[in-house]
């Protein structure tokens, strides 16, 4: 979810202040957003813990994404409603109280079927947080925006990383620590907000229908962009749902496994992503970095028996992914004269139901078939994405036009890229 930075007064200013040079309000969100973004890859390495001690399947703790990704997209339909009338600091710690409660919940849960329904909640919390925690940051700046989009850039970064090593390392203890972990540090967050970032009362404020998402969708470029992100985001949680039961290791293994990963979508986010949409169009990007991911897969299902070539693969694929998510949210922000938290809210929500289906479905092909299939099957959907990349090249056109980008978008694209 974005700031429409058409509408609003918040591009920052160009500056050259440090990145350390930031009021105390930016700190508090930076910190919370490590933080929030850790919950993304945060419960990889517990996920054989989870089965083994609450007996349950692979399908079933794969539903710990379904839940999240599901509630996640349906609530970035009303994020920016929300937003737009009660402030940002209000809907910040909304957000945060939420997955502070839903996080303790998790840890006690004494049922895969708690754990799945408290991560649900979870879900909730992390969509009003991430949507707006950008734009208060920027808002919250003095001495220098740009810098604090760069600690703000920095700070998805970490938190996307040390989640699963995190994840890995309260997880030797017992699988219920990362998501008494999240909780405290979350609420170590909330304070901070309440006591550092100010009241926006004074903000001018343009409310947001609550219909505006659902009609964004008769935007041909807008429907071709939500299709690509449909079936690539199969491809994606596959990836990382998934890989965790075939590769066998303990916790703290695919703690390490999965931050080289977080490691490598942080990296190709914030650096690769726009060096190559410099030099080749957006689509293009698109198309071929679809296609490195389709083939990527295809290896992990030749290798799924070594651990050592499943690894490879999983950073590998990291690096596919930030540059995707990267420039496909660039694109969405530029394929229509929509608002761009309308466009993105619209899109999000189709995005996050193959992320939602993934996790189960490929527990499920595994189980059924054989450990190679949900690889097989997650880069054929990616080729779809392909496909459809190739369909829409005209509803398209107008991503690929030449732009000058602020800062300020390129930090909103990286977000809502990363923000699953």
């Amino acid at each position: 979810m974005t700031t429409d930075t058409r509408s609003t007064a918040i591009v920052a200013p160009p500056a050259t202040g440090s990145i350390l040079k930031q009021p105390k309000a930016v700190w508090a969100v930076a910190f919370a957003s490590v933080i929030a973004f850790m919950g993304i890859g945060l419960v990889d390495p517990i996920l054989p813990s989870i089965a083994k001690s609450l007996d349950a399947s692979p399908t079933e703790t794969s539903l710990l994404f379904t839940s999240y990704l599901v509630v996640t997209g349906l609530a970035m339909l009303i994020t920016s409603y929300i937003s737009s009338r009660i402030g940002a600091k209000k809907t910040l710690l909304i957000g945060l109280a939420l997955i502070v409660i839903f996080a303790a919940l998790a840890g006690t849960a004494g049922s895969v079927e708690g754990v799945i329904g408290f991560r649900a909640g979870w879900g909730l919390g992390n969509a009003l947080f991430i949507s707006t925690a950008l734009s208060t940051i920027v808002g919250a700046a003095s001495g220098g925006s740009a810098a604090a989009i760069t600690l703000y850039e920095a700070a998805l970064g970490v938190g996307i990383a040390v989640g699963p090593l995190l994840g890995g390392t309260l997880g030797t203890i017992s699988w219920r620590g990362p998501f008494f972990g999240t909780a405290v540090l979350m609420a170590v967050g909330f304070i901070a907000i309440v006591t550092l970032l100010r009241e926006d009362k004074g903000q001018v404020r343009t409310p947001t229908k609550l219909s505006a998402p659902f009609t964004a969708m008769k935007v041909a470029s807008i429907r071709y962009l939500a299709g690509i992100a449909l079936f690539y985001n199969i491809g994606f949680f596959v990836l990382l749902a998934y890989t965790p039961y075939p590769l066998g290791f303990n916790e703290m293994g695919l703690g390490y496994t999965f931050f080289a990963w977080g490691l490598s979508v942080a990296f190709t986010s914030v650096f690769v992503a726009p060096l190559l949409t410099k030099r080749m169009k957006r689509t293009t990007a698109l198309k071929l970095v679809l296609t490195i991911l389709a083939l990527d897969l295809i290896v992990g299902g030749v290798v799924i028996d070594s651990q050592l070539g499943l690894v490879i693969c999983i950073v590998i694929g990291g690096l596919a992914l930030g540059v995707v998510n990267t420039v496909l949210t660039e694109s969405v922000m530029e394929a229509s004269d929509l608002p761009r938290s309308v466009a993105s809210s619209s899109y999000s929500a189709v995005r996050f139901l193959g992320g939602a289906i993934a996790p189960p479905g490929a527990s499920a092909l595994a189980a059924a078939i054989s450990p190679s299939a949900p690889m097989y099957v997650a880069a054929a959907c990616v080729l779809v994405a392909v496909l459809i990349a190739f369909l829409g090249r005209r509803a398209l056109a107008r991503v690929d036009a030449a732009h000058t980008e602020s800062r300020v978008v390129e930090a909103e694209a990286i977000t809502l890229g990363e923000s699953l």
